[in-house]
């Protein structure tokens, strides 16, 4: 029962495994077992990072690449494909938000700039397509693998201040749908895709929107313990286990579904 939730063997592609999410997935997917494949477009981040992987003993590569940049892509599958021959996993955690991204609570949509607009839609929506359109190419070839998105509770329903994040992690989840319903039916059932929905974690991009200079909550951040049922935030090796069964034989009935992983915050109404 044990070997059903293995992803022992895996090829594991990560985007943004340099930053905090991507980091912490790629810890537990070396501690599983799996090779993986650490990408970046920040070499400094990704030399500290495949550092860190392979002094815990894992089949690591760094691969520095651009998730908006297809050629850019298509060299890093290459290098995966000449190192180990398949691409088994591809995890997209590659995105995030950006400050001029996010409105202050003195502007309205009106205010918003549309560069930043394009800036954080781009990086989240296509940042999410290109790689899943090289690499997936590859496990439309080998008709197996798994593909990872990373939606949003701003996917879900309406967050204040966040408009291009939440547009961008809505079509997110719709992608996750239709790709999975695409690979399915013209590759087979060996092709799954599925994403997962956080909930609050405090990271670096939202730390100053949710905790104060003093460490107190911000306003904000009352109104998401608030209304999370289980009253805190995220640790964020809590998304670990969701990622690891999606992508392994446990999961094998399960395609096109996005995950929340969010304390409860998707399912209470606030009554």
């Amino acid at each position: 029962m044990d070997n059903l939730f293995s992803i022992k063997g895996k090829v594991a592609v990560i985007t943004g495994a340099g930053g905090v999410l991507g980091g912490s997935i790629a810890k537990s997917f070396v501690n599983a077992g799996a090779k993986v494949v650490a990408m970046d477009i920040r070499p400094e981040n990704l030399d500290v990072r495949v550092k860190e992987l392979t002094e815990n003993g894992g089949e690591v590569i760094g691969v520095v690449g651009n998730v908006l940049d297809i050629p850019s892509l298509e060299m890093a599958a290459k290098t995966i494909i000449e190192k180990w021959g398949r691409i088994d996993i591809l995890l997209n955690i590659a995105g995030g938000n950006t400050p001029g991204g996010t409105l202050t609570e003195d502007k309205t949509f009106f205010d918003m700039n549309i560069a930043d607009w394009e800036k954080v839609t781009n990086l989240n929506m296509n940042g999410t397509v290109y790689p899943s359109y090289v690499f997936g190419r590859y496990m439309a070839e080998q008709k197996s693998g798994s593909i990872i998105n990373v939606s949003s509770m701003a996917a879900l329903q309406s967050i204040t201040r966040v408009p291009g994040y939440s547009a961008a992690k809505a079509a997110v989840s719709n992608f996750t749908m239709w790709l999975a319903l695409e690979m399915a039916t013209k590759f087979g059932d060996g092709i799954r895709v599925n994403a997962i929905a956080p909930g609050f974690f405090i990271g670096d991009q939202n730390r100053n929107v949710l905790i104060n200079p003093d460490g107190s909550l911000t306003d904000r951040s009352i109104k998401v313990i608030a209304n999370t049922p289980m009253r805190r935030f995220g640790d964020i090796n809590e998304l670990n286990g969701a990622v690891q069964f999606l992508c392994s034989d446990a999961a094998s009935f399960i395609t096109g579904v996005v995950l929340p992983v969010d304390g409860g915050f998707s399912t209470f109404s606030g009554v």
